[in-house]
């Protein structure tokens, strides 16, 4: 008898046999709950006290050349980061070489380093004065400023993301599904295009949202990078020392919609190809 069988077999009927169960989940609602309001009373409070920016205040030159460069920036580092990222992820998935471990914790670091940091430590890199930076300096590259400079700060922020849930994704794989590819003629590429990139398709597309998501949200790494020109929340930074909280309103509300769009685009494809997100 199956495991799924067995519990068939046990069930009868809803919270018969546990008294307690709903008060059990009541009380898991409540703690949940806790967080969830937590999570969404601010952007709640912010749409009460601010309200609705007008029209108007959406068609200001700095709000939109804010949008354009986010929406320009951001694929462009998502793409990037899912071109060199999914090799990385199928590489620590799948081989075992000296200082792995390392490699690992090097990749993640960003995601646990404060984005100023981050954005401290690629000046080292790129920099005008330091060898790279000068180089593409005399070459008439600016590698911390103008669209290069914040699509740089984007993808080493954001990349991570693409990485670890590609990874988790190419793990999961049964390497006898690849070794049976392998032993029926196709090569090491081969397989990977035709077997292990679909079945790793679910989190590998979970990782391409979340990190156009964290992209475009990026500020402190951006800031130091390359200020100019402003992305969204660089430009929400300079509103706001400007004007206050209020002057933020339509800078916020295209984020906030921009976010929303990134879940509902997660939650999409999790949906389509069968991935529980």
């Amino acid at each position: 008898m199956s495991y799924a069988d067995r519990l068939r077999k046990l069930r009868v009927g809803p919270d018969r046999k546990w008294p307690n169960a709903r008060t059990q989940r009541l009380a898991l609602g409540v703690v949940g709950g806790l967080l969830a309001a937590v999570l969404v009373v601010p952007v709640l409070s912010f749409l009460v006290v601010v309200g609705l920016p007008d029209l108007g205040s959406f068609t200001d030159p700095d709000v939109l050349s804010a949008v354009r460069v986010s929406l320009l920036t951001a694929p462009v580092a998502t793409l990037v980061a899912t071109l060199f990222g999914v090799p990385l992820a199928y590489v620590l998935a799948h081989e075992r070489f000296p200082g792995k471990r390392l490699v690992e914790a090097l990749v993640v670091l960003p995601l646990v380093t404060p984005p100023v940091v981050g954005g401290t430590m690629l000046l080292t890199v790129v920099g005008r004065y330091t060898p790279i930076g000068g180089a593409a300096a005399a070459l008439g590259v600016n590698l911390t400023g103008g669209y290069l400079g914040v699509i740089v700060a984007q993808t080493f922020v954001a990349a991570p993301f693409l990485v670890v849930t590609a990874r988790s994704g190419f793990a999961a794989i049964d390497e006898d599904i690849e070794r049976a590819a392998r032993n029926l003629g196709k090569g090491p590429i081969e397989t990977v295009r035709t077997v292990s990139l679909p079945l790793a398709r679910g989190p590998i597309l979970a990782g391409v949202v979340l990190t156009f998501g964290r992209a475009l949200g990026e500020f402190g790494a951006t800031m130091m990078v390359a200020y100019q020109p402003r992305t969204l929340p660089t430009q929400i930074w300079t509103a706001y020392i400007a004007g206050g909280v209020e002057a933020t309103a339509p800078l916020v509300v295209v984020l906030l919609t921009a976010g929303l769009g990134v879940v509902a685009a997660l939650q999409y494809v999790g949906q389509s190809i069968g991935f529980d997100t």
